[in-house]
């Protein structure tokens, strides 16, 4: 079940809040949980038994790291502390259980077929059964949640909860189950407990829904239109004017699609009292690859950066070192996204700007003109997205050969109007001002009765445009579904 769906929309979330409105403050935890696994059993069946088990497990553990039971009452450790054996191998344990389920779900294909039976020279179809092993949703999402907890609670930053149902409860909260922003447990630990939701909140939530709506339903969808025709194009048919607008088209599409997803997660959690952080913040207006990655995926580049980053020594290590980690981080981080090279080169990619303008380049660029700065930024961002989308590298050579005049096309029998029509063309001119701060500033400009009315004007064409979109087509599927 999506967000983006006839069955969500009209089924699943009104009668979660109907239910939601008349339950008594002490069972609504009970309530969204009881929904959470439900809208992820509609999609993954039996799996939920996986995910619960996974919960248990590190409810269980952060109890012994805790020196506590579910009788006693908890505290946080002490930060800095020196942890015992017994406390030490709890933490092993929640590492080897997370990381372990992961390992098996996410990579055996990977490793096992592309990694060793390449190394080794054997067919692919020796591993069928390898092949076989479906990725549930939403599993790196919630792994990371869950280990966000672990850690804190052995770093002493938040006590061990002896309250099954609260964790489960913030593991498995249906809005960002799947696809995030990735919520730390220190942000909504005292929400879990007691939380109010005012009209104004469920008003805000809701308008943030509607636009997280409209940005994956009416822009990404369709830019992912676009994208997909020509990237599904043989490169030797690809000509200049075709990869560009492909790469275009999939960089408005991947913003569009993980950050509308995100807005409903944040308005959703609105609407039912929690106030999840930001996780994207215009990320296109970057002058460098260092501020885009402060404001992409906020979620995920501070979860590296503080269970990671700064445990292998930060800025702490010596120079070489502090290149190093950070390189390695980002080579993490593509794989996080996907087990396959072509994630694994885009973090490695990503991570060698990242490692060169902390050594060098950054101060360069800072001399250019404000225009080549954020042309250099977004020249890098969408050759990375080629990697990140293409196939395999063969692939991604073939079109950024085509995107800089180098491919085998001398003309094609599709023209550019082929990929291109009217309501495309409009939605990508929609994308590339959205993916500004132009909205936020127009705002200021929409005061008083007329402006409430514009504003409700434009919320009710956004919802009943996506509304439409969505009941003539049901096939609407998050791209970070996949990671």
């Amino acid at each position: 079940m999506v967000f983006s769906s006839a069955a969500f929309l009209f089924y699943f979330l009104p009668t979660v809040f109907l239910l939601y409105r008349f339950t008594s403050p002490r069972f609504r935890n009970v309530l969204l949980l009881l929904s959470s696994l439900f809208f992820y059993f509609w999609g993954e069946q039996w799996l939920v038994a996986m995910l619960l088990a996974s919960i248990l497990a590190n409810y269980i553990l952060a109890l012994i790291m805790a020196n506590s039971n579910v009788f006693a009452e908890c505290k946080p450790l002490e930060v800095g502390g020196k942890r015992n054996l017994r406390q030490k191998s709890a933490l092993g344990v929640a590492l080897v259980i997370n990381f372990g389920l992961l390992a098996i779900y996410k990579y055996s294909n990977f490793f096992v077929v592309d990694v060793f039976g390449e190394a080794l020279g054997v067919n692919a179809s020796f591993f069928t059964n390898w092949q076989e092993i479906a990725l549930p949703l939403g599993i790196s999402f919630y792994t990371f949640q869950a280990l966000s907890y672990v850690f804190d609670v052995y770093g002493g930053v938040v006590p061990a909860t002896r309250n099954f149902v609260n964790l489960a409860c913030y593991i498995t909260m249906f809005p960002q189950l799947v696809a995030g922003p990735i919520v730390r447990y220190s942000d909504i630990m005292a929400q879990l407990v007691r939380r109010t939701t005012s009209v104004d909140d469920f008003a805000e939530g809701a308008r943030r829904f509607i636009l997280g709506l409209g940005k994956k339903v009416i822009i990404a969808d369709s830019m992912g239109q676009v994208a997909d025709g020509i990237f599904s194009m043989p490169v030797e048919n690809v000509l200049a004017s075709h990869a560009w607008l492909g790469i275009g088209a999939y960089t408005l599409q991947i913003y569009f699609d993980f950050s509308g997803y995100s807005d409903m997660a944040i308005g959703l959690g609105r609407m039912l009292g929690f106030h999840f952080l930001e996780n994207f913040n215009y990320p296109y207006i970057s002058r460098n690859i260092t501020e885009f990655w402060r404001r992409w995926h906020i979620s995920l580049s501070t979860w590296f950066r503080d269970y990671l980053y700064i445990p292998l020594g930060g800025n702490r290590a010596g120079r070489l070192r502090n290149l190093s980690n950070l390189w390695v981080v980002f080579l993490l981080c593509g794989l996080w996204h996907g087990a396959s090279w072509t994630f694994v080169i885009w973090g490695a990619y990503h991570g060698l700007f990242l490692v060169a303008e902390k050594a060098w380049l950054g101060n360069a660029i800072r001399r250019f003109p404000v225009v080549l700065q954020h042309s250099y930024a977004m020249l890098v961002v969408m050759i990375g997205w080629v990697i990140f989308r293409a196939d395999d590298m063969g692939h991604a050579g073939g079109m950024l050969l085509s995107a800089f005049g180098f491919g085998a096309a001398s003309s094609s029998v599709y023209s550019i109007s082929y990929h291109l029509n009217g309501w495309a063309l409009v939605t990508m001119v929609a994308g590339v001002v959205f993916c500004t701060p132009v909205s936020s500033v127009a705002g200021r400009y929409f005061s008083g009765r007329m402006g409430s009315f514009i504003r409700f004007a434009m919320l009710a064409g956004v919802l009943g445009i996506s509304t439409i979109r969505i009941v003539a087509d049901s096939f609407h599927p998050f791209l970070y579904f996949r990671f």
